[in-house]
């Protein structure tokens, strides 16, 4: 059984920007998670999962890569009537396949860029086209079905397509579609997904977004689970400047370099605790 698994949740670009701060202050502190023998990546997550597991760059780069000009970026946000959708689809769902049916729906009728767009966008994030040889999971969501899926370098999905279906917010972005079906963001079932990490022994999960609701489990809960379990796990969540760093769109480009570094200066508060979970 493999020991180690680092679980990054959904959250939007500034979601990418914090996460990848996280992991670089940590490491800083001493604390180096992209030793983990499994990456977990939904949606935001998806992104800084498949950078990590590259091994192109070091964590101090990707973290100067947050820094610069967000060039190739295109600037989006969830407006209210989007939104209204989502908290609509929350109160009529009972569950997490419920809910992605009906975003699924909202979706595929929305108009938004076309796949292709998108798709250069997300190839232009990774550092990699080919999967990693190590252990990575990508999740996405089944436009139709609402039932999550995930995919691996043994799915014969394109890395390409799978972080893209990752990271398609519904409303947003458009699904992608991948043979023959279409596909919606991960962290529509699970803003984390950390369930998918059982198994492992010790489990850091990092989750720009903290909430749950009575639909899908939040972070915290999910890791309850696997402590329950077993294993051992420390879930890192924004704290208040980070969130204030985030500003009030996730999905502004500009707001990228203010979450890597809130991510960044958050960091040393949670060294203490990884590093228990992840000794030896």
């Amino acid at each position: 059984m493999a020991d180690t698994a680092v679980v990054l949740g959904a959250g939007g670009i500034t979601g990418v920007g914090w996460e990848i701060g996280i992991l670089h202050g940590l490491a800083r502190a001493g604390v180096d998670l992209t030793t983990a023998d499994l990456l977990v990546g939904s949606s935001a997550g998806s992104i800084v999962a498949a950078q990590l597991a590259s091994g192109k760059l070091s964590l101090a780069e990707l973290y100067e890569r947050q820094l610069a000009a967000p060039e190739g970026e295109i600037a989006a946000g969830l407006g209210v009537s989007t939104l209204l959708k989502y908290t609509l689809g929350i109160l009529t769902s009972r569950s997490p396949q419920a809910y992605g049916q009906k975003l699924g729906r909202m979706a595929l009728a929305a108009h938004t860029e076309d796949e292709a767009t998108r798709r250069k966008v997300i190839a232009g994030r990774l550092l990699s086209h080919e999967w990693p040889e190590r252990r990575l999971l990508v999740t996405a969501v089944d436009a139709v079905t609402g039932e999550l899926r995930t995919y691996d370098r043994e799915s014969g999905v394109a890395i390409v397509d799978a972080v893209a279906a990752s990271c398609a917010v519904p409303g947003v972005w458009p699904p992608v579609t991948i043979e023959g079906r279409r596909w919606i963001d991960g962290g529509v079932h699970s803003t984390a997904n950390a369930h998918l990490a059982a198994g492992h022994e010790q489990v850091v999960v990092i989750a720009p977004i903290a909430s749950g609701n009575k639909v899908f489990v939040s972070p915290r809960a999910q890791a309850s689970r696997l402590a329950a379990a077993g294993a051992r796990v420390e879930v890192i969540t924004p704290d208040a400047a980070a969130k204030q760093a985030f500003g009030r769109n996730v999905l502004d480009p500009a707001r990228r370099a203010p979450a890597a570094r809130a991510g960044l200066a958050q960091a040393a508060a949670h060294a203490e605790a990884v590093a228990a979970v992840w000794a030896q």
